[in-house]
């Protein structure tokens, strides 16, 4: 069945992905979350996509795509770009078709998801690390393709990675058994929610689709707001699965028709659940897979009483992330502050900050004295965790009424960022 029109894909284009997809990569579960649904007084199920072959949806479109090209691709090799995820999938494919590749991926790519590229790649693929953000590596990848005549696999613009990221949508409607009244999933380039979008609204089409994105990085909501894909100036590169500057023609095409919403979830929200999925359920996401997951705090009025999926669209989380995952979750919820403290130059003084201002259950996290070579006199960062966001405020009058002079650096965003 060829495609409905230049940028379109039709029900079974996402089922023909299926079967030829169905032998190669895993039927991921869709589990039925307790917690969640009696938070939510619905029911929720999560679409485990984080427990792929590659732990993340992506292999589904880069397989798929590269097996329809599979006799050219092997002639002449392919190229990709990708912040992790894409480039797995990629490189899963090539070794399993015994096809070259290469692949480019941001100087920022986490350590984890670039091991885990020559991992499942092993002597069929080059990794070749450029720029700041997986758009600079997409230019240099295509830049490299083209001068070396070789065929460069789209990570979300592409009809066929588009189809094969919709596999998804028909795995989630086979295992569910009853009607489904909403399902989330992540946007960054739009290629898993233009795959899933195409196939839930024309065989379920009462099913509400919502598209999520991070706050730092919301491409697809600023297509929406103006009417085509419009490349961001600046982007938060935390979710880094997501953070993608513009997204594809294709694919703003195809969610600006079927998708019923966009939610944006600011990075902290996200860190909380990453927290929360590891904590309560031992699920390890990905800041991007976590990310529709923190969605449903902002959707919690409409889906009481419905039945929800949520796809978790990734696991590739680097452990050492964790204590900046930790760190963002603690800002976000309102528990870690960060002050610059001038400290009198009498004796006792700093005893009398850990006895007097401080709270019974405030903790440091952080005292670096920002002067050297003046430690008696000289101002400190000090970094402190409440038990309760409500403890703030006594913290701050304490700190005025025995004399502290002080600089609340959250409040200053410049400031923040060079120091803390």
């Amino acid at each position: 069945m060829e495609v409905v029109n230049s940028n379109s894909i039709a029900v079974e284009n996402v089922l023909i992905a299926h079967q030829h997809l169905k032998d190669v990569v895993l039927h991921t579960p869709l589990q039925k979350n307790e917690y969640l649904s009696e938070k939510y007084k619905a029911n929720i199920y999560i679409k485990r996509e984080d427990l792929q072959y590659v732990r993340s949806f992506k292999l589904r479109g880069a397989f798929y795509k590269i097996k329809k090209i599979e006799e050219e691709a092997r002639n002449s090799g392919v190229v990709c770009a990708s912040a992790g995820n894409h480039a797995q999938g990629v490189a899963f494919a090539c070794a399993h078709l015994n096809i070259k590749g290469t692949i480019f991926m941001p100087l920022t790519t986490p350590k984890q998801k670039i091991d885990q590229v020559r991992m499942f790649g092993r002597n069929n693929i080059e990794i070749i690390l450029e720029g700041d953000t997986f758009d600079d590596s997409a230019s240099a990848a295509k830049d490299y393709s083209a001068e070396h005549d070789m065929i460069f696999i789209h990570p979300f613009d592409d009809l066929d990675i588009i189809a094969g990221q919709g596999t998804v949508a028909v795995e989630v409607l086979n295992d569910i058994e009853e009607p489904l009244d909403y399902i989330f999933g992540g946007i960054g380039g739009g290629g898993l929610m233009a795959g899933i979008s195409s196939y839930i609204k024309n065989i379920s089409p009462n099913t509400k689709v919502i598209g999520v994105e991070p706050s730092g990085a919301a491409s697809m909501k600023a297509a929406f707001e103006n009417g085509g894909p419009t490349a961001l100036a600046k982007i938060d590169k935390f979710c880094d699965g997501t953070a993608v500057k513009c997204v594809g023609t294709k694919t703003y095409e195809i969610c600006s028709k079927y998708l019923d919403d966009i939610v944006l979830v600011p990075e902290g929200k996200v860190s909380t659940t990453i927290l929360d999925l590891y904590n309560k359920h031992a699920i390890v996401a990905e800041p991007s897979g976590a990310l529709p997951v923190s969605a449903l705090d902002f959707y919690a009025e409409e889906i009481i009483g419905k039945s929800v999926v949520v796809v978790i669209t990734g696991g590739n989380n680097d452990i050492s992330r964790m204590q900046e995952i930790k760190e963002k979750s603690l800002l976000y919820e309102g528990l870690l502050y960060y002050f610059i403290v001038n400290f009198p130059q009498r004796a006792g003084a700093l005893r009398q900050f850990l006895t007097v201002v401080l709270g019974p259950n405030d903790d440091i996290t952080t005292f670096e004295y920002t002067k050297k070579n003046n430690k008696e006199s000289g101002p400190a960062l000090v970094g402190i965790e409440v038990a309760h966001p409500e403890d703030y405020q006594g913290l701050i009058n304490r700190l005025r009424f025995n004399g502290f002079e002080f600089t609340e650096v959250n409040k200053d965003s410049q400031l923040f960022g060079l120091l803390v």
